[in-house]
C-alpha cells in the first residue's frame, strides 16, 4: 500500500505539467449529477518515466475512494492544521480511477463524485493542494508540490450555482494584491505550464439558449458546452473562465 500512496502523491505533484486538465459536469433533470476531473498524463509519463519507475515497478489499474486512502494516512494527516485537515476532508466524497503503466508510458486518471445539488461543488484545487501539502516542504522522489505555488485559500474563491434554468461558475480573486504576488513568483514554473490546457465540459438536461463566454463551443444537440483556455492564462486570471449558461424553458 505504501508504494501505491507514493504513486498517488507523486501524481498530484506532477499533474499540472500535463497537457490537459478537464473539468466535466453532468447535470440531471432534478439538479443532481456527476462531477469528474480527467487527466491524460501520457506525455508527462514519458518525460518523467525514470522518477515514476523508481516508485512503481508494476502497472497500476485501480479505482479507490479518497476516504479509504486517507484512512491509511492518519498519522500524516493528524500533523496538519485544522484548516488543512478540512481541505483534505473535502476530497473524501471523490473516487479515482487511476491507470499507470511504466512499460507503455500510460498515465490516465479520473477523479469523480456524484452530487445532489450543483451548489454542493467545491473548489477542488484547494482540496488537492491540501493533499499535496501532506508532504509539507519535503519532496517526493525529488519532485515538490506545485500546488503550493498558487497561494493560500484566502486568495481566491470558486463557486457553482444552478436553479434549473441558469448555471453559473464564478471564480473571484479575494485579495488581488496577494494573488498578483503569487503569480509573479511562479517564475520558471510558468514556462513549464505554458502548454497546458484547462478545459470545461458541461452537460445539461435541456438545450442551451446562451452562454456568456465567447470561447464556448456547443454540441450538435446543443445540450453540452465546451470552453478551452490556456492553463497559465487561467492561473493569471481565474475570472476569465466565469460562465453563465442559460437553458431553454
Amino acid at each position: 500500500m505504501n508504494r501505491f500512496i507514493v504513486a498517488v502523491v507523486l501524481m498530484f505533484s506532477l499533474m499540472l505539467s500535463s497537457c490537459q486538465f478537464s473539468e466535466n459536469i453532468y447535470i440531471n433533470d432534478d439538479g443532481s449529477g456527476k462531477m469528474e476531473f480527467s487527466f491524460d498524463g501520457t506525455q508527462l509519463m514519458q518525460m518523467a518515466g525514470d522518477k515514476l519507475s523508481d516508485s512503481q515497478e508494476k502497472a497500476i489499474d485501480s479505482t479507490f475512494s479518497f476516504k479509504e486512502l486517507f484512512a491509511t494516512m492518519g498519522d500524516s494527516i493528524s500533523k496538519l492544521s485544522a484548516e488543512e485537515q478540512q481541505g483534505i476532508k473535502n476530497l473524501e466524497p471523490f473516487s479515482m480511477h487511476m491507470r499507470m503503466n511504466p512499460e507503455t508510458s500510460e498515465m490516465k486518471f479520473d477523479m469523480f463524485t456524484d452530487f445532489k445539488s450543483v451548489n454542493e461543488l467545491q473548489d477542488m484545487f484547494k482540496a488537492m493542494k491540501s493533499f499535496g501539502d501532506i508532504k509539507g516542504k519535503e519532496k517526493t522522489n525529488g519532485v515538490g508540490n506545485p500546488f503550493s505555488s498558487f497561494g493560500s485559500d484566502e486568495n481566491t474563491e470558486l463557486s457553482y450555482n444552478y436553479n434549473g434554468n441558469v448555471f453559473k461558475r464564478t471564480a473571484k480573486i479575494v485579495d488581488k494584491e496577494a494573488y498578483s504576488q503569487v503569480v509573479d513568483s511562479l517564475g520558471q514554473m510558468a514556462m513549464m505550464f505554458g502548454s497546458s490546457v484547462y478545459k470545461l465540459n458541461y452537460h445539461f438536461p435541456k438545450r442551451i439558449k446562451s452562454v456568456s463566454n465567447e470561447k464556448a463551443l456547443f454540441s450538435a444537440d446543443r445540450k453540452s458546452v465546451t470552453v478551452e483556455y490556456g492553463f497559465m492564462d487561467y492561473i493569471t486570471n481565474p475570472e476569465a473562465l466565469n460562465l453563465e449558461v442559460i437553458l431553454e424553458d
